[in-house]
């Protein structure tokens, strides 16, 4: 049977307990999952300082919320660096959204075929609070290849999968993510301005593909199209990318043929009925 402290008795005014529960949010479950949020950001890790100047916690607190995360493995404590880092749990908590979908399963093969018919990197991508997740990605047996590790986000102005998931959505939440998000120059190349954007998004539209023409990494180029379930509203992008050099102008009208068959065979596995 659990044991309860027994609380010494006041006199005057009744205590009451600080509330944890701020507009619908448990404060410490909110808290912790910013820290989990800065820690998969964070490729090397992370010291107990920088933790709490990420979140704007108390090192206390911070140190509090880390440890009773760790005891569960949702978080690991690296003795060697005095490091925090992404525990095994987490992983396997993530990996439970990508079985519920089918939709990594499903797609993989095709992904697979599709690097072998292009040399390129392939990669899946999703929607996510108007912003783009790599899913998965299947790389290429190039020396000089893309790479972009799956839970990565990006902005979905300036990359291929997250333009042509733009292309086909409706003008109101094209409006209200870029109200949130905005056109950020990423590169010299980054089309950063309203009207120039919005043309683009007009011909990926008709086009039925969208390319990253070094808009987001200079010297590398991404070619993308949407999958799309059975009432045509697009749920995923698959993409190649790889170096400017290999991905030239010539190459791009073929290899957006191949990518938009691929997209389309995905489609088909998820039960739409495009052929």
């Amino acid at each position: 049977m659990a044991e309860t402290a027994a609380r010494p008795r006041t006199r005057g005014r009744t205590r009451t307990r600080p509330r944890e529960d701020t507009g619908g949010q448990v404060q410490s479950l909110a808290r912790a999952i910013s820290i989990l949020k800065a820690l998969a950001r964070a490729d090397d890790g992370m010291t107990l300082t920088d933790v709490a100047l990420t979140v704007g916690l108390p090192p206390s607190t911070t140190h509090r919320l880390l440890t009773t995360m760790q005891h569960d493995r949702i978080v690991r404590f690296d003795q060697a660096t005095a490091l925090w880092h992404v525990g095994v749990e987490a992983f396997v908590i993530g990996n439970a959204f990508i079985r519920s979908r089918d939709l990594v399963v499903m797609a993989r093969p095709i992904m697979r075929r599709l690097m072998e018919e292009t040399g390129e990197t392939v990669k899946l991508a999703i929607q996510d609070d108007g912003e783009v997740i790599y899913l998965a990605q299947v790389e290429s047996r190039e020396t000089m290849r893309a790479y972009r590790a799956p839970g990565t986000r990006v902005p979905m102005h300036c990359s291929g999968v997250g333009k042509v998931l733009l292309a086909n959505q409706s003008e109101e939440e094209v409006n209200r993510i870029l109200q949130r998000h905005g056109l950020t120059k990423v590169t010299d190349r980054t089309l950063a301005t309203p009207v120039r954007f919005r043309e683009a998004l007009g011909q990926i539209k008709r086009q039925g593909y969208a390319i990253d023409d070094e808009e987001h990494a200079i010297g590398l180029r991404c070619i993308a199209a949407a999958v799309c379930n059975e009432h045509d509203e697009p749920i995923a992008a698959i993409s190649v990318s790889g170096p400017s050099a290999r991905i030239s102008d010539e190459k791009i009208s073929g290899l957006a043929g191949l990518v938009t068959r691929a997209a389309k065979a995905i489609a088909s596995e998820l039960g739409s009925r495009e052929p």
